[in-house]
């Protein structure tokens, strides 16, 4: 006696086949509203306030450290081989290239995210979404659109926060603490840095994380069974789907800008 049953096997292939084509579909729906969504800009802006305001305590405190960090790990490295005055360039060039959007969409993912998705669960676990398809009201449209649009605006601007403050905790900790000279911290990191290269590459990584984040968030949402468990089993969904594609993504982004 086989262990398993083929049909069971096929059809569950089907069903997670066309819960990708329904995710892909949706997605299309939310791209293709860029134009009409921006131009209700109310919409947009409350979202826009919710998701970043909120959000710039959490992302201000760990860039703060993580700037910390860099500075004490990279000045030990560099000491090995007297090259302490590059602390600078170092320390801009792993947050505006990885750690700032990484760290950034995690951080997003784990705060607003959860939020965008709690919210719209409750919408349906309440019956508001029904009552706007009986009103002939488009739910996407109306709600889902807005909150993600706001979360794909919202991600590069905390990213530029973040990597702004973990700067100068790398400046404080590197030139205040430790004692590296100042001119030497910032003549390297502005001599090093390139803007449309190393800038640029971290402002389209931000970008693409804010897509999937705010995607998988109100995706779960959306989707979540309405019941207080099947919120809670959504809300955890979207922590851990949107993580792992944060560092999916940044697999494959690091190979495509390093390969060009």
């Amino acid at each position: 006696m086989s262990w398993y049953n083929p049909a069971d096997v096929g059809y569950a292939v089907r069903r997670k086949l066309d819960d990708y084509g329904y995710g892909a579909r949706l997605l299309g729906r939310l791209l293709a509203m860029a134009g009409p969504t921006l131009r209700r800009g109310g919409l947009v802006r409350d979202q826009v306030h919710f998701l970043g305001n909120y959000s710039l305590a959490i992302i201000g405190v760990s860039g703060l450290f993580v700037g910390f960090v860099l500075a004490l790990q990279g000045y030990y490295i560099l000491q090995r081989y007297g090259s302490t005055e590059a602390l600078g360039v170092m320390v801009a060039l792993s947050l505006v290239r990885e750690l700032g959007p990484v760290v950034t969409a995690l951080l997003f993912a784990g705060r607003a995210g959860t939020s965008l998705t709690a919210e719209i669960g409750l919408m349906k676990a309440g019956e508001q979404l029904s009552a706007m398809e009986m009103m002939a009201v488009d739910p996407v449209q109306r709600i889902l659109a807005p909150r993600f649009w706001g979360g794909v605006i919202v991600m590069p601007l905390l990213a530029a926060v973040f990597n702004a403050v973990g700067i100068l905790g790398g400046w404080a900790v590197g030139v205040l603490l430790i004692g590296v000279d100042p001119g030497a911290f910032w003549s390297q990191m502005q001599g090093g840095v390139d803007v449309f290269k190393d800038v640029g590459n971290g402002v389209i990584k931000s970008l693409v994380f804010g897509v999937a984040v705010s995607f998988i968030a109100v995706l779960q949402g959306y989707e979540a069974q309405p019941t207080p468990e099947g919120v809670a089993r959504a809300t955890t969904r979207t922590v851990v789907m949107g993580s792992l594609a944060v560092l999916a993504l940044d697999f494959v982004l690091t190979a495509m800008m390093f390969s060009i």
